[in-house]
């Protein structure tokens, strides 16, 4: 060892608080990465989910009401009655879902001329004698003045201001909590060889086992949420979940319209398999509202959007269509033609959801019925992107 790098004693329990501090701070900073990541996903899924699906839901909800309502007629009784209003009012009480997420897009906006304004300033209250306190310490420690470093004194504002919000309610919990975070931050860490260092390392450790335990907690409540629940199913492929929720919702619906032309007495009972036997489980006329053609009848020139995922795309499909897979649709419909669009995928089942949305949104849109299977059995033409023979995956 050199002259100029002199061996210095350390204090073995500041030693070992050292390295607990360090292991703390990599698993809290580990698990915020993953629960911010994890609420992101949720509110992404939970938003397609809604926009492609709702649809979905709100037929079958309406042909549930339809059929108790020709049950109630056809029988009378009381209970059959009873159950037909209390499915049509669960229709009649379905929440603006609509309304709700437009409104959660435009406050997770960037603000500008169209932002909400901002939140109503709380109801003062008078601070307690705590939390006058503590406020007068933290506004002493973390006053922007203090330093000249830019990037510091922004720091310092945007932390005055959670401050300031906690102290306008008279939060004195709040403010102790702002306390705690302000005097165990690594900013504020004495030197290595100071004498209050190991004093501050215990601050610095029990604040962050505080936080590991409420990130813990956070990750547990976001992923028993519904949608949580729904997308740890397939947290890897949510777009192939959603197209077997949508399966099954159209195989539901078949049921439900089955059932309800038979009540009706104009078709006849349901098959085994609880569907009309001549009704395909993607009928579109389950869904009157979306314009459909057959593959054979799409016209050469037609502006065409292929709504698979990746490996479908490359196995198979038709040159020059627009591609863009049903989990993505929403967040670039920037990216669609103005003119008449013609909707693709395997079968008809999720060009058949991204149609109904498309309609709603006032867009000209055709569901391509049967979907890619339909146009290869047509004779239509196709190419890979691998210079292999096309195939539909």
């Amino acid at each position: 060892m050199s002259a100029q790098s002199p061996a210095r004693w350390t204090d073995p329990e500041q030693w070992e608080l050292e390295e607990r501090v360090a292991a703390a701070e990599l698993a809290w900073l580990s698990m915020d990465v993953d629960v911010q990541t994890l609420r992101v996903e949720i509110d992404n899924f939970a938003l397609i989910h809604h926009q492609l699906l709702g649809p979905l839901y709100a037929r079958l909800d309406e042909l549930d009401a339809l059929v108790a309502e020709a049950v109630a007629a056809r029988t009378g009784r009381p209970e059959d009655v009873r159950r037909a209003a209390e499915a049509r009012q669960q229709v009649e009480e379905l929440p603006d879902l609509d309304a709700l997420f437009d409104e959660v897009r435009e406050q997770s906006g960037r603000g500008g001329e169209d932002a909400p304004p901002p939140p109503a300033a709380p109801q003062r209250v008078r601070p307690g004698k705590d939390a006058q306190r503590v406020y007068r310490e933290l506004v002493r420690r973390a006053h922007p003045d203090l330093t000249t470093d830019p990037a510091e004194q922004q720091r310092r504002a945007a932390f005055l201001a959670r401050v300031n919000e906690a102290y306008a309610y008279g939060d004195a919990a709040a403010l102790e909590g702002l306390a705690a975070e302000w005097s165990t931050a690594p900013e504020a860490a004495p030197a290595v060889d100071a004498p209050d260092r190991t004093d501050w390392l215990r601050r610095r450790l029990d604040w962050l086992t505080a936080k590991i335990g409420e990130t813990a907690a956070e990750q547990v409540r976001l992923e028993q949420t519904p949608m949580g629940q729904l997308l740890a199913l397939a947290p890897q492929d949510p777009d192939r979940l959603l197209e077997q929720l949508a399966e099954e919702l159209l195989a539901k619906a078949a049921e439900r319209q089955a059932e309800l032309q038979r009540l009706l007495g104009g078709e006849p009972a349901p098959s085994d398999n609880g569907t009309h036997p001549t009704q395909s489980q993607e009928s579109p006329t389950m869904f009157p509202q979306i314009p459909s053609a057959d593959a054979a009848a799409v016209p050469a020139d037609a502006a065409l959007l292929d709504v698979r995922e990746q490996d479908e795309w490359e196995a198979g499909h038709v040159d020059g269509a627009l591609h863009i897979p049903i989990g993505e649709v929403i967040a670039r419909l920037g990216e669609l033609p103005d003119e008449k669009l013609y909707v693709l995928c395997r079968v008809g089942g999720r060009s058949a959801q991204v149609v109904q949305y498309l309609v709603q949104q006032g867009r000209d849109a055709v569901n391509v019925d049967g979907g890619m299977h339909a146009w290869q059995g047509a004779g239509r033409p196709m190419v890979s992107s691998t210079g292999q023979e096309a195939f539909v995956l």
